[in-house]
């Protein structure tokens, strides 16, 4: 059990590294102070363009994919394993998860975990992410919502493990995928908040099938 424990820590350390925070110091911006405040991508993105984004966004799903991966790879050991690998995969992805959500580095100020979490999404659970990518393109299409979106995309997740994977929903991938959508939900009560009184912030630009139906 205290190889999971060290490799959950080292996974939750992991998480620590904000690319919001790394791209900012390059570029000379604090992201904290700065449009919504949050350091993911979205908020990049929306304050300060596309390519500073791209970059938070690839460190922030790099660390989601290493953490998931590589992390239950190291060769530490101390006896017989607790668990097999696929259920490592997942503590150390979800422990990856909440260290970029909840970053004791960074006084537990962190983001909201969505693109660390498609990295691990991503590592995990591959068969899985297109539905989730195709949900959270046709939401942000429909809606301009990146909020809704996510929240829809958190669904699909649980959706395909227990409808489509092999192992169902009551396994390690089903209770993952259930407590991530659970995190990705709690992360995003104020937007929820926002969304049912109407004054959410959306993209209008990204709106290209709303905007079609709307004619």
């Amino acid at each position: 059990m205290l190889d999971v424990l060290l490799k959950a820590a080292l996974a939750y350390l992991l998480g620590n590294v904000m690319g919001g925070h790394l791209v900012g110091k390059l570029r000379g911006v604090d992201l904290g102070r700065v449009g919504s405040g949050n350091i993911g991508a979205t908020n990049a993105l929306r304050t300060q363009g596309t390519g500073f984004a791209l970059l938070v966004l690839a460190i922030d799903v790099g660390k989601g994919v290493l953490g998931a991966l590589a992390i239950p790879a190291l060769p530490i050991s101390f006896g017989t394993p607790a668990l097999d690998r696929e259920s490592l995969g997942y503590v150390c992805g979800a422990a990856v998860t909440v260290g970029h959500c909840y970053p004791a580095l960074w006084k537990f100020r962190g983001g909201k975990g969505v693109a660390t979490l498609a990295g691990v999404y991503g590592a995990l659970l591959p068969f899985a992410l297109p539905w989730m990518l195709l949900a959270f393109v046709l939401v942000v299409m429909l809606s301009g919502y990146v909020s809704l979106a996510t929240l829809f995309a958190a669904a699909v997740a649980g959706l395909y493990v227990a409808c489509f994977d092999a192992r169902g929903a009551l396994s390690a991938a089903g209770a993952f995928t259930a407590f991530m959508a659970a995190l990705v939900v709690f992360k995003h009560r104020e937007n929820i908040g926002r969304l049912v009184a109407g004054n959410e912030s959306r993209f209008e630009k990204l709106r290209v099938i709303g905007r079609w139906l709307d004619r």
